[in-house]
């Protein structure tokens, strides 16, 4: 068979061409672009036999992502597997408001301000040159916190989680960035904001999270993509869907120094209740955004 008769049974099968010239990509290791001088071409047999194992995974349920072991977040390719949410849409658009603020918080830095000082076993961070310092809690696969590293020179990240299997990802896709890049992003395990260095306490510019915001009740109802093959702890927050939230907003201000922000993704219907959580933590300014489908989709809180 040609290519051109693999990918139009496979395109039939899955129901989505475009899955189908995705699969066809991984398996002749080039672009589809590559691919369109070969359709009629007879592919080599690894080419077959890698081609009707990713379609047969495929039509077995597993997501896309997982199949293809790999998947775009900004300007990045991260490993993604079960160890941790795969990277989505809505969460790039956080990774860009987090963005604008270390921005706005870069601006409002006086010129010559020192680093303060503080490394230690949790963290390991320095802040060379007065640089801006962020915290990435429940950094998963470390999606958000590549980003960061990658799109803003002056930031030192510590991404913290509590699952070393997670962290074991999120360390794959840091070996993935430029040395300079990746020095400055720390990982750790643990709960919130427990491994952060006491030094560093007070001087954190800029608090960012993706973190379970489902109910209880709202597992048995999820899409088996999601539900059987991401982990249910990074999904789940607890029996309102609200407790996660409520531990990132209640402990930043402890944690962030003047002016610091926290950016928080959450479910649409929780905007109402993610304002009043920052308010009743002290945040002076709030605003819930939308994303990419105008959802309301994340807060934005500054002390």
């Amino acid at each position: 068979m040609t290519w051109r008769e693999l990918l139009a049974g496979a395109a039939a099968s899955l129901g989505d061409t475009w899955e189908a010239r995705r699969l066809a990509e991984e398996a002749a290791g080039a672009s589809f672009s590559s691919l369109l001088a070969r359709l009629d071409q007879t592919p080599s047999p690894r080419e077959r036999q890698t081609f009707a194992t990713l379609l047969e995974r495929r039509q077995g349920g597993e997501p896309l992502q997982h199949v293809l072991g790999h998947w775009s977040f900004r300007t990045l390719e991260l490993l993604v597997d079960g160890r941790a949410l795969v990277p989505r849409p809505e969460t790039e658009v956080v990774a860009g408001q987090a963005l604008t603020e270390l921005e706005r918080l870069w601006a409002r830095r006086p010129e010559g301000a020192a680093a303060p000082a503080g490394a230690g076993a949790a963290s390991r961070v320095a802040r060379p040159g007065g640089g801006l310092l962020a915290l990435d809690l429940g950094t998963g696969s470390g999606a958000i916190a590549c980003a960061l590293v990658t799109e803003c020179p002056a930031v030192t990240v510590v991404g913290i989680d509590r699952s070393p299997a997670a962290l074991q990802l999120a360390a794959a896709n840091r070996a993935r960035l430029r040395p300079a890049d990746a020095e400055r992003l720390v990982l750790a395990e643990g709960e919130w904001y427990a491994p952060l260095d006491p030094a560093l306490v007070g001087a954190v510019d800029l608090v960012v999270a993706n973190p379970p915001y489902l109910a209880e009740a709202e597992w048995d109802g999820l899409d088996p993509v999601v539900r059987d093959f991401d982990p249910k702890g990074a999904l789940v927050a607890g029996p309102t869907g609200l407790e996660a939230l409520e531990s990132v907003l209640a402990g930043a201000p402890a944690v962030l120094g003047a002016a610091g922000s926290a950016v928080v993704e959450l479910a649409p219907h929780q905007a109402g209740a993610a304002l009043r959580m920052a308010a009743r933590a002290g945040a002076q300014e709030m605003e819930v955004l939308t994303d990419l489908a105008g959802r309301e989709r994340l807060l934005v809180a500054r002390w």
